[in-house]
């Protein structure tokens, strides 16, 4: 394709270049290059926090390099010719780019393509070519061709046929006729199109999903900053929250702590006070807080280098002590981290986990949708669900070293009072596995 050759870009042991659509002009050049936000990193205060921890900052160029074999790896043990991305989370994994993520998981205006042999490119929204510039794995970047109704209007079928002949001609080149391509979420417009033109779609979020389970140790480092950057933020709130503010004011202090630390987004907003807490998952409201209440909350947080921490605290706010039934429902909480915690090593199954993990009697206290699930850039598979739900979500795989897990809790009496959520994050080792961030689950 005609484009701009961006300096530097000569990925090692690559033989191409990266052609890269632009302007020509020396900003085009230095916002893609000393610029970018990848490559300005969490900033020097974070970072300081990171090293002062005691940890490793993570080697992104390893990353990189660990996540493009990985999704290849996946397309040769499935004889897939090469995948086509659009969510922005698989994205971010296959390239290291990032643009408006929330807006383009609701806008298809962003998508990437690799081949088996690892040939990638970037196809992204108008005049932002050169958010691809920091990575020299990215060998081509184009502009989108988005057609959705709020981009395409009553022309999004022809569109969607302009998007599903371009895709095409990557394919073409790149993998040969009648290719194997999987997809990981595509509408059913440009689907069927791209079928039409002979490609058969393959089931991509499951060859993603596999990818993505296996942290290296690089990824397992950038999640440990990320780690710190959350519980400073949790610490900061902490020291500041009194009764008198609400909960969206509490919740405002962890985003904001996440987000100077170089953190990207929250992905809900669980946060709740007092008779909100049982049950669980309402969001953050206007309820003004009240001395003695439970200040219960989910982190939820895509952190540092784009890697998430899911931790749960509850703590009693102001100055009155914890109630007796306040302190009991917390104590089995925490017996259920710490019990559930102990089950996490390599090997077991997600049938042992299922059957195997305590919980207070569920006739008398509420739970949490599942007992554990992955996590990485966001949560990921896989979802342990309760011994009832086995029949109809079991799945069958066994732990290996490198995945991250978190075991969680929420108990709230059925019979009324307030609730508690606890969260731990841990990665398996070769052993069993070790805590991602330290916070104290005090109450």
């Amino acid at each position: 394709m005609a484009g701009r050759i961006f300096p530097g870009a000569v990925a090692p042991g690559r033989t191409h270049r990266k052609h890269i659509e632009g302007d020509g002009t020396p900003e085009f050049a230095a916002a893609g290059a000393e610029l970018h936000h990848m490559n300005l990193g969490p900033g020097a205060k974070a970072v300081a926090e990171f090293e002062a921890a005691g940890l490793r900052l993570p080697n992104l160029e390893a990353i990189r390099d660990h996540r493009q074999d990985r999704v290849k790896q996946q397309l040769r043990e499935r004889g897939y010719d090469g995948i086509i991305v659009m969510d922005p989370l698989n994205i971010r994994y296959l390239t290291d780019t990032t643009n408006m993520q929330i807006w383009v998981m609701h806008n298809a205006s962003r998508y990437a393509f690799m081949s088996a042999d690892g040939y990638t490119v970037l196809w992204d929204y108008e005049n932002c070519e050169f958010l691809g510039g920091h990575n020299p794995r990215i060998d081509e970047v184009r502009h989108a061709i988005g057609s959705t109704y709020f981009l395409a209007g009553p022309r999004f079928h022809e569109i969607s046929q302009r998007w599903a002949d371009d895709i095409h001609a990557v394919i073409a080149e790149h993998c040969g006729p009648n290719a194997r391509i999987a997809v990981d979420q595509v509408n059913y417009l440009e689907g069927t199109m791209l079928a039409g033109l002979g490609v058969t779609i393959e089931r991509g979020q499951e060859a993603m999903e596999r990818a993505r389970l296996i942290k290296s140790a690089d990824e397992i480092d950038a999640m440990r900053c990320a780690g710190v950057a959350c519980v400073s933020a949790m610490d900061e709130m902490r020291q500041t929250v009194v009764p008198g503010m609400t909960e969206t004011e509490a919740w405002s202090m962890l985003h904001a702590g996440n987000i100077k630390r170089g953190g990207e987004w929250i992905e809900t907003q669980i946060l709740a006070s007092g008779p909100r807490t049982n049950p669980w998952f309402q969001e953050a409201s206007s309820r003004v807080m009240e001395d003695g209440d439970i200040l219960a909350y989910d982190t939820d947080l895509v952190g540092a280098y784009g890697m998430m921490i899911d931790i749960s605290r509850s703590w009693i706010l102001g100055d009155k002590p914890a109630a007796p039934a306040h302190q009991h429902v917390f104590d089995l909480a925490l017996e259920q981290i710490n019990r559930n915690m102990e089950l996490l090593r390599p090997g077991v199954t997600l049938y042992e986990l299922t059957h195997n993990a305590w919980t207070p009697p569920v006739d008398q206290y509420r739970h949490y949708s599942v007992l554990f699930h992955g996590v990485g850039q966001c949560d990921e598979w896989p979802d342990v669900y309760f011994p009832h739900a086995w029949e109809d979500w079991g799945q069958e795989y066994a732990l290996e070293p490198g995945v991250v897990m978190t075991v969680e809790a929420f108990v709230g009496s059925r019979s009324g009072g307030q609730g508690i959520k606890l969260e731990e994050q841990v990665v398996i080792t070769e052993d069993g596995c070790d805590l991602v961030a330290h916070y104290p689950l005090d109450l």
